[in-house]
């Protein structure tokens, strides 16, 4: 049996950060388009991540890094991205009801690597994971791996999801479209900033911790200290 593994989310100041993991004992049971999720549409990808986990030889495990725990000062982004990894791994690999074919022991993969070093960041999955594997890392793997490339399209279509939800959990409110929940998305920016204008407080979604998230609360109460004092 082999896994690729990849994730989604790494940078955003809203939602989770999610890995996914797709374990085959052939790689040829893969269906044919596997890429970097980011070079297909979203219709491609959702098309494809359907598939990955209806079909009866893949299995696929899904781990999320939830915004609480990314702002944990106890973390960093690279232990979180093991983590993820780890417990994307570990998600496949107990999938008893996939993945048929004789397991090789130790179950081999291939992650892409969140860590300029791309040794240290397999070495790192592997003390973590409670299952014996054996782990190469990549920088550019989903790229480059139609295996790994599958499991970034997971990653993406899970992370997707789970931004509709935030926005449907919001849609009432008046605070806008979440949008992506990337720092470069204008959508993003307004939804927190609207957000912290009506309530005071960054919304429960947002990860406090990052940049975009600490200069839309500074901000809101730089321009209130100024209201006041004008008044």
């Amino acid at each position: 049996m082999v896994f690729g593994v990849d994730e989604a989310g790494k940078g955003p100041a809203i939602g989770p950060m999610i890995a996914a993991a797709v374990r085959v004992a052939d790689r040829g049971h893969l269906p044919d388009g596997m890429a970097d999720s980011k070079d297909l549409a979203p219709d491609r990808r959702e098309d494809l991540a359907a598939r990955l986990r209806s079909a009866d030889a893949i299995a696929v495990g899904v781990c999320a890094i939830t915004p609480d725990r990314i702002d944990d000062p106890e973390t960093d982004m690279n232990g979180l991205a093991v983590a993820a990894h780890t417990g994307a791994i570990e998600a496949a690999l107990a999938d008893a009801d996939h993945g048929s074919g004789a397991d090789v022991d130790p179950p081999a993969g291939v992650c892409d690597a969140c860590d300029t070093d791309a040794d240290r960041f397999a070495r790192r999955v592997t003390d973590a994971c409670s299952h014996p594997i054996d782990v190469a890392a990549e920088h550019g793997a989903d790229a480059d791996d139609p295996l790994v490339g599958a499991a970034s399209i997971v990653a993406k279509v899970e992370r997707d999801a789970r931004m509709a939800d935030v926005a449907e959990t919001y849609a009432d409110a008046g605070y806008g479209d979440p949008g992506s929940g990337y720092p470069s998305d204008p959508k993003t920016r307004a939804f927190l900033e609207a957000h912290v204008d009506e309530t005071g407080r960054l919304p429960d979604c947002a990860r406090r911790s990052w940049a975009t998230c600490r200069d839309v609360l500074a901000d809101a109460q730089q321009s209130g200290l100024a209201d006041f004092a004008g008044e």
